[in-house]
């Protein structure tokens, strides 16, 4: 992995971890650390060894959102980079966190406001500190809430829920958010990173990384699918052809032998090709 200055990376037993490293600013944003979240995000997502990827936050913040060192003019546009320069490596596009065929976990340890909640609003599984404190604050700043959360957080609360959230700008804890299905889940602050551990460490041990990736690309699929008959139909081709697979014999067999699965299909080199098709403009 690179020299990252504003993240830190780890891997370990198939699950890779990344802190926000940010903490005398509250882990802000600054145009750096997003870079490098993206570029670290991209090459675990590449790394067949890389099963699952947990985000978290160093010391008690998650987020503070964007940094706002620069005042009234934070929202004008792109400064200049803001703790250094971004390497070549650093400057890839991101590659939207719903067509990656590895599950992103948002260990959110601490408060997290503004881009510090709509960019992991965006990953799949969110676990909460019960105390925090979390909100769209955008309209209290005079901007609008940002990284598609005005299209998921509708789908994932509803309508009347979302409004009185994202209009409000209010603070909610930890508890509220899972309350209404913002997060999977709440936990004293201590706890979130374990539990987060626990589930990616759960996934890389006993599931098949293509069926994640498959399953994965369904549920959001099926969230920008009108059409029930139609998405049932993917869905169908989908289990036909993994049935098809090594995986769904050794899957079977391992449980019968009341052993660990030995899977052999990859997240990259094995998917169903009524998934691949057009499903990835961004690979």
């Amino acid at each position: 992995m690179p020299d990252y200055s504003a993240i830190l990376t780890k891997v370990e037993d198939g699950v890779a971890t990344i802190w926000l490293n940010r903490p005398e600013h509250r882990n802000s944003f600054s145009p750096q650390m997003r870079a490098e979240l993206y570029d670290a995000l991209a090459a675990f997502e590449a790394d067949d060894a890389v099963r699952a990827i947990v985000v978290t936050g160093a010391g008690k913040y998650f987020s503070a959102g964007a940094d706002l060192s620069r005042g009234g003019s934070t929202f004008r546009g792109a400064p200049g980079q803001d703790g250094g320069t971004p390497t070549a490596s650093q400057q890839r596009a991101p590659v939207p966190v719903w067509q990656m065929r590895t599950p992103v976990i948002a260990a959110m340890n601490g408060s997290a406001v503004g881009m510090g909640l709509t960019i992991p609003m965006s990953w799949d599984i969110r676990i909460a500190a019960a105390d925090a404190k979390y909100g769209f604050v955008f309209p209290r700043r005079g901007v609008v809430a940002e990284a598609g959360s005005t299209w998921l957080v509708p789908r994932l609360i509803g309508a009347s829920r979302a409004m009185e959230v994202m209009l409000t700008g209010r603070l909610i804890s930890g508890t509220e958010a899972t309350e209404i299905g913002l997060m999977s889940r709440a936990l004293p602050a201590e706890e979130v990173l374990p539990a987060a551990l626990d589930i990616a460490r759960d996934i890389a041990a006993n599931t098949s990384a293509m069926s994640v990736a498959a399953t994965k690309a369904l549920i959001y699929r099926g969230l920008a699918e009108p059409d029930r008959a139609a998405h049932l139909q993917l869905e169908h081709e989908v289990f036909r052809w993994s049935g098809r697979q090594a995986d769904a014999a050794e899957g079977v067999v391992a449980f019968l032998e009341k052993r660990s699965p030995q899977w052999k299909l990859s997240k990259s080199r094995d998917y169903p090709p009524s998934l691949a098709t057009g499903a990835d403009p961004a690979r």
